[in-house]
């Protein structure tokens, strides 16, 4: 039998037997009886986590790492619940209330791979993954042939989440934040922590409606942005400070003085999260103001 609780799916137990219940439960305390009296009595020593605590402590979950499969939804399940790579949820395409949980938060999940974020190396150890079933690339696009001079998809080449993927993810996120206190700017894309290998969950993932309708994640303030595109910054800004921005928002990039392709990678995965409807892979005035007012808002500001 199949119950709900919060929009997600438990599988109820039958009940037990009466009699073969209070057989079980005589036998349960008969055996917890021996267990503490052999502890006890074998080393005379009690394990005491009440007295004291620490205040040296931070969550095991620092961030949520947001993916597209880049499968149909048979594939995705198949593909997610082999050995080779995993992640905690997965949002399916079928338009019902289910959630699939297929790790749990307090195990690592396959699902990150190398990429660093926020100065964390190892993100499988530190994050939730959530995989949503999307094909990502449309299919006539996927030669690379069909990307720029660059090797970057345009959005158009991209495939739009549903709305009731979006609503499902949104209430799973906001689950998530409030249970392991997840900063605004820890919610990311795979591209943004692995910018030279992965550009999911891409340009048609809402970003701005996450955070305009659900507070979810963080999105820079109109009104700097305007105000770092005409105060005439940009013009004196080096490549090395403005590397120095992105290294202080969270993204990892190296300190050559040029826009090498690793660094163009940096601002393409940039783009395809704050600025998706103009994908280029090149910074200009635009993607700097951007920039600066998201670092103003969350570097600058944070407290």
């Amino acid at each position: 039998m199949i119950t709900t609780f919060n929009n997600h799916k438990f599988r109820k137990i039958p009940p037990m037997p009466h009699t073969l219940k209070t057989a079980s439960l005589l036998m349960l305390g008969l055996s917890m009886s021996l267990i503490l009296s052999s502890c006890v009595s074998n080393t005379g020593f009690v394990i005491d986590d009440k007295s004291y605590q620490s205040q040296g402590k931070s969550q095991r979950i620092q961030s949520i790492v947001l993916h597209y499969t880049a499968e149909d939804e048979a594939e995705s399940i198949r593909i997610l619940t082999k050995e080779n790579v995993s992640a905690h949820y997965l949002i399916p395409l079928t338009e019902n209330n289910t959630i699939y949980h297929l790790v749990p938060d307090n195990e690592r999940a396959w699902h990150a791979g190398a990429g660093e974020f926020a100065g964390r190396q190892v993100l499988n150890d530190t994050s939730i993954g959530i995989e949503i079933v999307n094909e990502g690339i449309k299919q006539q696009y996927r030669k690379s042939a069909n990307k720029d001079n660059d090797g970057y998809h345009p959005p158009e080449h991209f495939v739009a989440f549903s709305d009731t993927q979006i609503k499902k993810l949104a209430h799973l996120i906001q689950l998530l934040v409030q249970k392991y206190e997840i900063k605004p700017t820890q919610i990311i894309g795979h591209s943004d922590m692995a910018p030279s290998r992965k550009i999911d969950p891409g340009a048609k993932f809402p970003w701005e409606r996450l955070y305009k309708e659900y507070g979810i994640g963080a999105w820079y303030d109109e009104a700097d942005k305007q105000r770092f595109m005409t105060d005439g910054s940009f013009e004196t800004a080096t490549i090395v400070e403005i590397k120095q921005l992105f290294r202080d928002y969270g993204y990892a990039i190296n300190d050559s003085d040029d826009w090498d392709k690793p660094s163009r990678n940096v601002i393409y995965a940039f783009q395809l999260h704050f600025r998706p409807q103009k994908l280029t892979g090149k910074m200009n005035l635009e993607t700097y103001a951007i920039l600066r007012a998201l670092h103003n808002k969350y570097v600058e500001n944070a407290n």
